[in-house]
């Protein structure tokens, strides 16, 4: 006779909470409550009749009866993760799954993507633009593109570009009323602000970028201010001040005239934009496929960068 199972929800709640140590970033993963997931876990105690966890400081701890069983909890939900994409791939085709920060899908990645439909015609793609990091372990996704420094546990990773920032604008601004020739004629222009987030690495300030330049006559407080890259890149095209943005990320613009680098100067950020997969999966025709042909466009691009 089979056992009955407890509560999947429930099993899910464990192992988030298991994983994370904090019933608060476990109810982030799960997209719920924390009260939800406090919840599910005394059902699944008072069901399996033992503790799970404990209290310890602002967080939780397994109890010795909740980790004789976590580690094959995860087997179990690695293994159905990986048999419902089987069986969508079985009744879809094939499908691989892409997870890009949106900026640089829609900038550089879709418009290339007509050229590895052309090499893979039989390989249908999807796109998930988003800033948010995805978990390769419990999500649905065959490969992805990642800034940081190249060390992502689980994962293997590639190098596609080393991260630099430059000032850009609009073509229009270099010989307006104001005209851009030096650093220090951004005193008569807006500057466009990235707010971008810590834990995605580091992104040089516009105060950071005119020191470099040796220019103390700019107030940097001013400006407009973004937190998503692309909308800072969109106020640039039109015309609405300058900003610091990466070379990859505005290449057509530039080959096309709307936008002009008014200044040699760049700043390293000190990471690098990588192609990431799951270790485990390194065989698999498909990653293998859409990670070489990443590769090769990155390759041509910077070429295409150096002789612009």
């Amino acid at each position: 006779m089979n056992e009955r199972l407890p509560s999947l929800n429930a099993l899910r709640a464990l192992d988030a909470a298991g994983r994370h140590l904090s019933l608060t970033r476990a109810a982030i993963e799960l997209n719920v409550t924390p009260a939800a997931v406090s919840h599910q876990i005394r059902l699944l105690e008072r069901d399996l009749g033992v503790t799970l966890l404990e209290r310890k400081g602002r967080g939780v701890m397994p109890t010795p009866a909740a980790l004789a069983g976590m580690a094959e909890l995860r087997r179990g939900f690695d293994h159905v993760a990986e048999a419902v994409r089987r069986m969508r791939d079985t009744g879809t085709g094939p499908l691989l799954r892409v997870t890009s920060e949106t900026t640089f899908a829609g900038n550089w990645l879709v418009p290339r993507l007509a050229r590895f439909r052309k090499r893979c015609p039989h390989l249908d793609v999807l796109i998930d633009a988003s800033d948010r990091l995805v978990d390769f372990d419990r999500e649905d996704f065959d490969i992805g593109i990642r800034w940081g420094g190249g060390d992502y546990p689980g994962l293997a990773a590639e190098r596609l570009f080393d991260e630099e920032v430059f000032a850009v604008c609009h073509h229009s601004l270099i010989h307006g009323e104001h005209p851009i020739a030096e650093p220090r004629d951004l005193a008569h222009h807006t500057l466009i602000h990235l707010d971008w987030p810590t834990r995605k690495g580091y992104w040089p300030t516009w105060e950071e970028w005119l020191d470099a330049a040796g220019v103390k006559s700019v107030d940097t407080t001013r400006g407009l201010r973004f937190t998503v890259h692309s909308h800072a890149l969109r106020a640039a095209v039109e015309a609405q001040g300058v900003v610091l943005t990466t070379p990859l990320l505005v290449d057509a613009d530039l080959r096309s005239g709307l936008l002009v680098e008014p200044f040699d100067l760049r700043l390293p950020t000190g990471t690098q934009t990588h192609v990431v997969h799951h270790r485990k999966r390194s065989d698999e025709t498909a990653i293998q496929a859409f990670r070489e042909w990443l590769l090769e466009e990155a390759k041509t691009a910077l070429v295409g960068m150096e002789k612009r």
